[in-house]
């Protein structure tokens, strides 16, 4: 299965743009995050991904919540949003926590959960699907620009535990495209320009 995997569009409408050119080439589409920047702006790039008829899992980012997100994606036919839910396509079950794990210094516009919140809503998570999550998993894909490690524990706790084969976050823009295996499991912060992944669930 061809997975097209991208974060933090942050209002990038030219990103949007070529997000929707490359779905055509993919069989399942996947947003981890940060559609908007604090709350505004959220329509920019949404209006632009409803044209992907591909079905497209989206989580919200740290820069919306999951009822903006909702709303935002009204339209998007295709599209289903997670946040502490689970669906399946295809046979692969998929499961989406969205929000800044740990709680972000950002205050209070950044729409956050802690570690014990967060596990909560991973606790559903099935075995060897695709996990879908805006914060990385801890000493991962997760340093900033002063290489500090800045991940969720209670999602590298999942990831450990049920073995997605497939794990896409955002969040940390300077670990943008970069992958890495924790266990059986790769982990992608996918970025803006979208990165395309093949994952054999046979």
């Amino acid at each position: 299965m061809k997975f097209l995997c991208f974060s933090d569009l942050h209002r990038n409408t030219e990103a949007a743009r070529n997000l929707v050119r490359l779905a055509d080439e993919v069989d399942v589409v996947i947003g981890a995050g940060d559609f908007a920047n604090r709350h505004e702006g959220l329509a920019d790039t949404l209006e632009i991904l409803a044209e992907i008829e591909k079905p497209s899992i989206l989580v919200p980012g740290n820069g919306e919540t999951v009822e903006e997100l909702r709303s935002a994606t009204e339209d998007w036919k295709s599209a289903t949003v997670l946040h502490g839910e689970g669906c399946e396509i295809g046979g692969v079950p998929y499961w989406g926590v969205g929000g800044g794990i740990p709680v972000t210094p950002f205050g209070d516009w950044s729409y956050d959960f802690d570690e014990t919140q967060a596990s909560e809503l991973l606790s559903g998570c099935d075995e060897g699907g695709v996990l879908v999550v805006h914060s990385p998993p801890l000493d991962t894909v997760d340093r900033d620009s002063g290489r500090r490690v800045r991940g969720s524990q209670s999602i590298r706790d999942c990831v450990l535990a049920k073995r997605p084969r497939l794990v896409v976050c955002g969040h940390i823009h300077d670990d943008w495209e970069k992958q890495v295996k924790l266990e059986e499991s790769l982990v992608l912060n996918a970025g803006p320009r979208g990165v395309v992944v093949e994952i054999d669930f046979d």
